[in-house]
């Protein structure tokens, strides 16, 4: 999965030489944020419980960019230092992550209609083994276009990472603090949000590399981290092979199935709220720069 690279102390360190010499303490709660997510992503797993994680820190995040918006001090600042293409980069960025959103919270209830038309079958033929064949086999066919269009969103995430790439090495190397952190906001979330959709389509191998160390080079960061393994595995692979399992009349239960595709849609919920959650904050900092820039 992608690997963010950078290095919390120097990045800080940099970034306080243009602020005031008692930095405010919402700036060390956001390089905390911003390091926890790119942490993260040194992790290859693509659980549920693993993104429900990486949802609740990205709210944190952008709680914590919300409240920097507040302060006067740097509300003068972005007003000083933003030309117009810069206040148009911001804005696009702010509506770019909202339309990520919104793409991801249509796939997630696609998903979850799915799995309550499967869990339906399931009920009515209780202690058939064979009896949802058909069913089955169109629960594979609907997860097929959903791995499809996902594949397209995928390809749209790149050309916004190249995007914000360009974008950032055009910009002032001496932009200010609160500059930096929107961009690599934008950059880490992007990110975090890509991996829902590798989760929701299970799609395997998608990137090792790091998509997103070119953003965080020219926000002037240095630390390399490692990939680390792990052993949770995807609740949409364990549906997908115990369905295929079922239709193939390989050994497998109907129970077992219930039990997986219960959590599934479960995860599937938790996932959703957060991804409600994270959309609203998105809408309140993008509102934020609204009405900074306009003022």
């Amino acid at each position: 999965m992608a690997v963010i690279e950078t290095n919390t102390k120097s990045s800080l360190h940099t970034r306080c030489n243009s602020l005031p010499s008692a930095a405010h303490p919402f700036i060390s709660q956001l390089e905390e944020h911003l390091q926890r997510l790119k942490d993260s992503e040194a992790t290859s797993s693509l659980s549920s419980s693993s993104l429900s994680h990486k949802l609740n820190d990205m709210q944190d995040l952008h709680d914590c960019i919300d409240k920097l918006l507040q302060l006067p001090i740097e509300q003068q600042t972005l007003v000083q230092e933003c030309n117009e293409k810069w206040v148009d980069d911001l804005l696009e960025g702010s509506l770019r992550l909202l339309d990520i959103c919104s793409t991801t919270k249509d796939c997630l209830q696609q998903s979850r209609e799915s799995m309550q038309k499967l869990q339906s079958v399931i009920r009515r033929k209780r202690g058939q083994e064979t009896g949802f064949t058909i069913d089955g086999e169109m629960y594979l066919v609907s997860r097929k276009e959903t791995k499809k269009t996902i594949r397209k969103v995928l390809g749209n995430l790149n050309g916004m990472k190249h995007e914000l790439i360009a974008s950032s090495s055009n910009k002032d190397s001496k932009i200010s603090p609160m500059l930096s952190f929107l961009i690599e906001a934008e950059a880490v979330t992007l990110s975090s949000l890509e991996h829902l959709f590798l989760f929701i389509s299970d799609l395997k191998g998608h990137s090792k590399q790091s998509k997103w160390s070119a953003i965080s080079k020219l926000m002037q960061t240095r630390r390399v981290t490692c990939d680390s393994q792990d052993s949770d595995t995807n609740e949409f692979e364990k549906v997908d092979a115990a369905l295929q399992s079922l239709i193939s009349h390989k050994a497998s239960s109907v129970d077992n199935f219930q039990s997986l595709v219960e959590n599934l849609e479960m995860s599937i919920q938790d996932l959703e709220i957060g991804i409600e959650q994270l959309s609203r904050k998105l809408i309140r900092n993008r509102v934020s720069l609204l009405n900074i820039f306009n003022h």
